[in-house]
């Protein structure tokens, strides 16, 4: 009988942004219900739920057909990106553990990538408070045709580190995100954070990034 063959580690780490990396959510929830009062709509927090991880378009479109406001989705985007923008300016609220896994991911060489709905705007105070070299390439929602729970933004990553995604693991907190990655090829690294996220072939859960290094994490389903 063949020896079953080695772990594989990853040939890359790929890092969702908001709920993952920094915990901007509440940010972006307070944004929704700002811009829909300024414009004399109502909004829930069961609303807030359904955008968590999704593509901005996607979630601009939603709020405009349950607000009841007069705005293009694309208007709303904007709008809502002003205030986390801001908020962000102020203070970058990075989640529990995870300059922490960054750092050990550093330390050890593991490239990493960072792949997020937001836009490049609000991608740039957060990349601008981390060492430069901290990701090799950063994948934005305004740089895909179809952004997450769709797998090109991961597999955009992929191809741009040159490595096949089933030789990555993904770090994500939402439904849609997990899909995305999973849907690509990576195997995920589920951490919930604002949202239920569901078990699934290629995932795995952890309650929080704390304590974790390059040594803690999972290695890829997929072998080379």
């Amino acid at each position: 009988m063949r020896a079953p063959n080695p772990p594989v580690a990853p040939q890359a780490v790929l890092w969702d942004m908001d709920g993952t990396l920094v915990d901007t959510e509440p940010y972006w929830i307070d944004a929704e219900f700002e811009v829909v009062a300024e414009h004399g709509g109502t909004w829930s927090h069961e609303h807030a739920m359904e955008l968590v991880g999704n593509d901005l378009l996607v979630s601009g479109r939603y709020i405009a057909e349950h607000s009841g406001i007069d705005l293009s989705a694309e208007a709303i985007v904007e709008e809502l990106l002003d205030r986390v923008v801001a908020h962000v300016g102020r203070e970058v609220p990075w989640c529990p553990g995870a300059p922490e896994l960054l750092a050990s991911l550093r330390a050890a060489g593991v490239r990493c990538g960072l792949v997020t709905m937001s836009y490049r705007r609000l991608v740039a105070p957060i990349l601008a408070a981390l060492p430069d070299d901290t990701f090799e390439v950063v994948v934005t929602g305004d740089s895909v045709s179809q952004g997450k729970p769709h797998p090109e933004p991961y597999e955009q990553a992929a191809a741009l580190l040159g490595v096949l995604p089933e030789q990555t693991i993904a770090i994500e907190d939402s439904p849609a995100g997990a899909a995305s990655a999973e849907a690509a090829g990576c195997t995920v690294l589920v951490v919930v954070n604002h949202v239920a996220v569901p078990a699934g072939e290629r995932r795995v859960f952890a309650d929080t990034l704390v304590g974790l290094s390059v040594h803690d994490l999972p290695v890829p389903a997929v072998r080379r």
